[in-house]
């Protein structure tokens, strides 16, 4: 029997949603906690997230709370809440868990200013307690639903990373475990700005040769960046960098992607819920920081900010030096 008996999910978006039912599914006891208190209540009187996931019903063992003291006694906290809430939500949280309870960041990106990955927010935040990352290739809906979905669960200690990971995993929802834990967030959070990129490609209309080309270069750049800052080889390669890719720079399910078609097509969307578009410039500042070129995440981050037209930086990143492929 895991000694992670209790769960404690924070923030219930889609993916928390789908997390703390993933976790119900393992046969834990789930306490789901929401910051804003209007959406706790609606769930603890519906048991649907209507707002973000209608019609997925919770689970049975999963617990909605509006008060941040739930989840007090818990054995392992999920950390569902957008990278740039992260530093916040460990504050808010720190009072009410216990020493050494292991906390797993499950956000993709990259903080603002301090240019901090989420392990690093939750290491300076909640010194006691481990640091882990969960990353790879899932959609909330699919998760949710029960559909098969495979990812990386990474923490400094390795047999602390395979423990959460049995602790969590359900015939639907395999883990992996690693010790890289850099890795495998610069896979998730560099993913999501490529993916921006790609869909204004296809927004744009040109085709899927250029797509996939675009995506292979833009896995260099992963690559690049990734190798800078420490992360494996192997862990860049697979299901939190490669595979998260792959998933979400060509699917309309995906958040980032579907935001860049729009841009590519001339809107101005609503970019909010594509954490891409808020880890882009501190993609970029770490990059440079680090002597690491990223041409593809620079070009989406001038366009973001206006700096640029989407022709333009079509032209720029056409009109680069022919160079050997690396």
């Amino acid at each position: 029997m895991s000694s992670f008996r209790k769960i404690a999910v924070l923030g219930a978006g889609a993916w928390g949603t789908a997390l703390a039912n993933a976790a119900a599914r393992a046969g834990r006891e789930v306490v789901l906690w929401e910051f804003d208190e209007k959406q706790a209540n609606a769930l603890i009187k519906e048991r649907v997230n209507t707002l973000y996931l209608p019609g997925v019903k919770l689970a049975d063992e999963v617990t909605p709370a509006a008060d941040i003291h739930a989840i007090a006694g818990c054995d392992a906290a999920l950390m569902v809440v957008p990278a740039q809430h992260m530093r916040a939500t460990a504050a808010l949280a720190a009072p009410h868990l216990k020493k050494d309870v292991p906390v797993i960041s499950c956000a993709k990106g990259i903080e603002r200013g301090s240019l901090s990955f989420m392990s690093q927010i939750l290491r300076a935040t909640l010194p006691h307690n481990p640091a882990c990352a969960l990353s790879g290739p899932s959609f909330a809906a699919d998760v949710a639903h029960g559909l098969p979905a495979a990812v990386t669960l990474a923490a400094k200690d390795e047999w602390l990373a395979a423990d959460l990971s049995r602790a969590l995993a359900s015939p639907v929802l395999r883990l992996y475990h690693s010790d890289d834990v850099i890795g495998v967030e610069i896979g998730g959070a560099a993913k999501n700005v490529i993916a921006i990129g790609a869909g204004i490609a296809a927004g744009v209309g040109l085709g899927q040769s250029a797509g996939a080309a675009f995506i292979a270069r833009g896995f260099a750049e992963l690559r690049r960046f990734g190798s800078a800052l420490g992360g494996k080889p192997e862990t860049l390669m697979g299901l939190s960098g490669l595979g998260d890719l792959v998933l979400t720079a060509t699917s309309p399910q995906s958040r980032n992607f579907s935001y860049g078609v729009a841009i590519g097509k001339g809107a101005s969307p609503d970019g909010k819920l594509a954490e891409g578009a808020f880890t882009a410039q501190a993609l970029v500042e770490l990059a440079q920081k680090n002597h690491v070129e990223m041409p593809i995440a620079t070009a989406v981050r001038d366009v973001l900010d206006g700096k640029i037209t989407v022709s333009q930086a079509i032209e720029t990143l056409l009109a680069r030096p022919l160079t050997s492929e690396e």
